[in-house]
């Protein structure tokens, strides 16, 4: 895992980031997803917000932020960046590779 994020955003931190601001910016309602890509097989970070299924066609989501406020509203006082900053810390990076390696595995589906 550490490997592909390394190849697809440069960094861990600039992947980071991009998942931060994902989640961060949403508009409204929504979540930051890491997902697998099987077309171009590869890692990106997109924004879903409100309640629509708009996650690009034929991803696979391996790590989802919440940025919904019933998730922090009463312990982070509708501060999502402070809020989304604590999730990292929170990650299941044996849970994300697994789901990594499980997308992989499949291969493109059209």
């Amino acid at each position: 895992m550490a490997a592909a994020i390394e190849e697809h955003f440069g960094s861990f931190e600039g992947f980071a980031g991009q998942l931060s601001a994902a989640t961060k910016s949403v508009q409204g309602s929504g979540w930051g997803v890491l997902a697998w890509e099987p077309l171009g097989q590869r890692l990106i970070v997109e924004q879903v917000y409100d309640h629509h299924g708009n996650v690009g066609q034929g991803s696979t989501p391996l790590l989802v932020f919440d940025a919904w406020e019933h998730a922090y509203y009463l312990q982070y006082r509708n501060v999502r960046p402070d809020y989304v900053d604590r999730l990292w810390g929170l990650v299941d990076w044996a849970d994300v590779t697994a789901r990594f390696d499980a997308a992989r595995a499949t291969g493109p589906t059209l």
